[in-house]
Order: C-alpha cells, then sequence, then structure tokens
C-alpha cells in the first residue's frame, strides 16, 4: 500500500471506513459461541451477505440460539462457510438482470422471515431495492451502516441525533469513495421509509477482532507481539474507539430477539471510560508478553514522514479540528439497549489467534494492507532519534 500522508487521510478517512466490514476470503471464527445466547424463541432470519468479515459471527451466534438461518449472496463462500446452510444464491449488482431472481422466486413462493438484516452495501440503490422485494416478507428489516455517516466528529459525547451527510440524489451520481458516509446516510433513509415502524440500524465503528481482513484491528497486537522499539502515534493520550465484531452481531442478535428498533452508534468503550491509544498498546504489550517500547511519535513529524493516520497507525486520528472528538461518540444508547464489551484482551489474544490459523500467503498479503512495513518502520524511527539529538 503507497503512504499516504496525515492531510491526505483526513479528507479520505470515509474511504477507509468503507473497509471496516468489507472482509474478503476465508478464516475460521475464533472462540466458540456460548450455547445459548439469550432466551427467545426460534426465529427465521435472513442475512443479505453473510460471508465477510462479521457476517459468519452472526451466522454463529444465531445458529448457537436456536434461530434457523438463511443466506442470499453471490455464493461465492457460502459452502466453504456454512455447507448446511441454505443459500439463496443472487447478485446485487444493478447491472445483472437475473441477479436476484432467486430471491424474487423464494419470494413468489411464499417464503417468509422474522428478521431481515442487510449487512453492509453502500449504494443506496442496491439497498432499497433488495428491502422493497422483502416489504411483506420480513416482519423487521435492519441494515449496518457506519459512523461515517456524521459530517462532524468535534464535538464529545455526540449520538444519534448528530447531524449526518446527504446524498438524495446519489442514483445519478457517479460513486466515489468520499461519498461512502452520504451515501450510507441515504441507505438509511430508504430502509426508514420502507420499514417506518419495524427497522433497526446500526452504525459501526472500526470493527476488530477475529476475521478482520484489513488488518487495521490486528495491526498492533501483531507488531507488538514482535517486540523491540514501535513506532506510536501521537502522545498516547488520544481517545480511540473500537468494537470486536462478535459483541456487535451479538448486539444485532439481542436486537432481533426483543425486536429492538431505532438507530444505533455501536463502538466503544463509552466516553466516561474511555480508551486511550497508550492503554491499548500496553494492553497488547500485557496479553503477548513481549518486550516492545513504545516510540511516541507526534502528528507534524509523522505527516512530514509520509506515515497516515488511521491506515499507518491504524485505529488512530489525531484528536483535533474536525475529529478532535472522534474517540469519544457515544454509545449510551446501544448500552442501554443490551450492548455489551469482551475485554479487550480477549480481543487481542482471538485476533492474533485467528491469525496465527491463516496460510502463509494469506497473511503476508493481509498485513500489507495497513500498518506500516518493518524497513518503513525503521527509517521513520531513526529519522525520529536523529531530530531529538
Amino acid at each position: 500500500m503507497p503512504p499516504m500522508t496525515l492531510r491526505s487521510t483526513r479528507r479520505t478517512f470515509l474511504k477507509t471506513s468503507a473497509l471496516t466490514g468489507a472482509a474478503v476470503g476465508l478464516g475460521t471464527i475464533a472462540s466458540p459461541w456460548p450455547a445459548k445466547l439469550f432466551a427467545a424463541d426460534p426465529l427465521q432470519i435472513l442475512i443479505l451477505g453473510g460471508t465477510g468479515q462479521t457476517g459468519p459471527h452472526l451466522v454463529e451466534a444465531l445458529q448457537a440460539a436456536g434461530h434457523t438461518v438463511t443466506l442470499c449472496n453471490r455464493g461465492n463462500r457460502s459452502k466453504d462457510l456454512f455447507p448446511d446452510l441454505e443459500c439463496i444464491v443472487g447478485d446485487r449488482d444493478p447491472e445483472k438482470t437475473d441477479g436476484l431472481d432467486a430471491l424474487q422466486a423464494a419470494i413468489d413462493s411464499g417464503r417468509r422471515w422474522d428478521i431481515g438484516i442487510d449487512i453492509w452495501p453502500h449504494i443506496p440503490k442496491v439497498v432499497e431495492k433488495t428491502a422493497t422485494m422483502l416489504q411483506g416478507s420480513v416482519g423487521h428489516f435492519m441494515y449496518v451502516s457506519s459512523i461515517s455517516v456524521y459530517v462532524d466528529n468535534s464535538v464529545p459525547k455526540a449520538d444519534e441525533t448528530a447531524e449526518v451527510g446527504q446524498a438524495a440524489d446519489a442514483d445519478e451520481t457517479e460513486f466515489n469513495w468520499g461519498l461512502f458516509g452520504p451515501f450510507k446516510a441515504e441507505c438509511e433513509n430508504r430502509v426508514r421509509r420502507l420499514y417506518p415502524d419495524n427497522h433497526t440500524i446500526f452504525r459501526p465503528g472500526l470493527i476488530v477482532g477475529p476475521r478482520d481482513f484489513s488488518f487495521r484491528g490486528g495491526y498492533w497486537p501483531f507488531r507488538v507481539r514482535k517486540g523491540g522499539e514501535v513506532l506510536a502515534p501521537g502522545d498516547g493520550q488520544t481517545p480511540i474507539q473500537l468494537i470486536d465484531g462478535r459483541d456487535l452481531t451479538a448486539f444485532q442478535v439481542r436486537c432481533m430477539e426483543k425486536r429492538t428498533g431505532g438507530t444505533f452508534d455501536v463502538s466503544g468503550p463509552e466516553p466516561k471510560h474511555k480508551l486511550t491509544m497508550a492503554a491499548y498498546l500496553e494492553e497488547c504489550r500485557k496479553v503477548t508478553g513481549s518486550d516492545a517500547t513504545f516510540t511516541w511519535a507526534n502528528s507534524a513529524f509523522l505527516e512530514e514522514h509520509e506515515v497516515s493516520a488511521w491506515m499507518n497507525m491504524p485505529c488512530w486520528l489525531p484528536a483535533e479540528g474536525e475529529y478532535a472528538a472522534f474517540g469519544l461518540r457515544s454509545c449510551a444508547k446501544a448500552v442501554g439497549a443490551g450492548l455489551t464489551f469482551r475485554p479487550y484482551s480477549e480481543t487481542i489474544k482471538d485476533t492474533l489467534a485467528w491469525m496465527d490459523e491463516l496460510p502463509a500467503e494469506r497473511l503476508e498479503g493481509m498485513t500489507q494492507r495497513a500498518g506500516l512495513p518493518a524497513e518503513k518502520e525503521a527509517e521513520v524511527l531513526q529519522a525520529w532519534h536523529e531530530a531529538k539529538g
């Protein structure tokens, strides 16, 4: 991945957020689900997608809770991940005229589901088309959006009532990653219009844990475990927020079982229990038992040496300007509705265990998606020490 400057990262942050849940490829799920998560009558669940970063966690959680799951996706990975699970094969690309024929046939035959959940698409007409098809065939519709919908990240403890981007003309606008947030917001609008009284919208932050093929959640545990001098961003006091994909999907299951509607920011921790960058790296060191030491470099120096926030220094954005409170968004509403968080130590441990099971070529390719190559890190550390004399 070519390096990005800090300035360009701020401008294109919405682009990187788009990859939060767009994991590609196969992998095992690190931790088994308990035999029963929540007490509820069995549900019929339709998952649109389900083979990326969080979909398999959701399937596992639903099955562990005794619910019946049907997938609807292109079928590329469903047989490998869930060979015994029903999959309605279809392509949601609007250019594929027969892409959803199988789903339409299932609907026409009288198939009904208690819940339909759309995992990740960001093109409004794609979301709208499927949601429209399913009217009358699902009792409640859920959509996974993103905190990238917000236009302002400078206000501490901002919640779901904060202003979001607008893209009412999305159908006539060519998509680019700078429009990711507004397009996701427009997807939300269309879901609310089609399901005014029976919708739930989830706005996750950075999703980490097993199956995070973006490597943004895995870089720090992976790098810290190697030990030695680690280049770290800022002064360590910047608050950060992230969510284990399994905690996100456990919350989704809870909302399904309780028929919880509304819009929820799903990240953590809550601002009153804020997590700093230094505390997170210390937890990585504690879990891995490494001899890592941290050299903290300010944002100006990192920018000068073409080390970007968020992608080269994952999880982190300087707490200044338009992102002054990016790591302090309130998720109190979701916590009140049942969102819980596992210890960060568990996420770190399970992430490393999952990565250790990946084929070598797969792991090597993944580690090039975020973080710093060892040579670049060594170069920047040397420059830092020379500058400090």
